[in-house]
């Protein structure tokens, strides 16, 4: 029994310093931004007329705020900076996700060994109770 309160013990330190790891890397992220990045083409205007000739691509980074699409023009020197920015979002989201998951995994282990605990607990009691006197 001890072996086993051993081995649990170790797997929930482990558990608890890769939760602390995910932390860290998810503090070591500085800039981040939401949304995805769309091209635009805009019809070119000749005399007050649209014709076939497109302009752009323009670049629009577009997220949802509070139930509302909301759209940025994103310069051509921004893009690649905010490229990176979106790729950080969502390495944090997989952070986010894999933090949730060890949490997740230690809380059980910790439920199941405080039932252990409780059942040895007892069981030791009823064999007390049950020795003649």
């Amino acid at each position: 029994i001890r072996e086993n309160k051993y081995k649990e013990g170790t797997m929930q330190q482990e558990l608890d310093a890769k939760r602390k790891l995910v932390v860290h890397k998810m503090m070591a992220i500085r800039s981040m931004k939401r949304g995805t990045i769309n091209e635009q083409f805009v019809p070119r205007v000749s005399k007050g007329r649209a014709t076939d000739v497109l302009r752009g691509p323009y670049y629009v980074l577009s997220r949802r705020e509070h139930g509302r699409t909301v759209s940025v023009r994103v310069s051509g020197g921004q893009l690649q900076e905010v490229r990176a920015d979106l790729s950080r979002f969502e390495e944090f989201k997989d952070l986010c996700e894999e933090f949730a998951r060890l949490t997740e995994r230690l809380g059980e282990m910790e439920r199941e060994q405080a039932a252990s605990a409780e059942a040895e607990k007892k069981g030791l009691k009823s064999r007390r109770r049950s020795r003649p006197k």
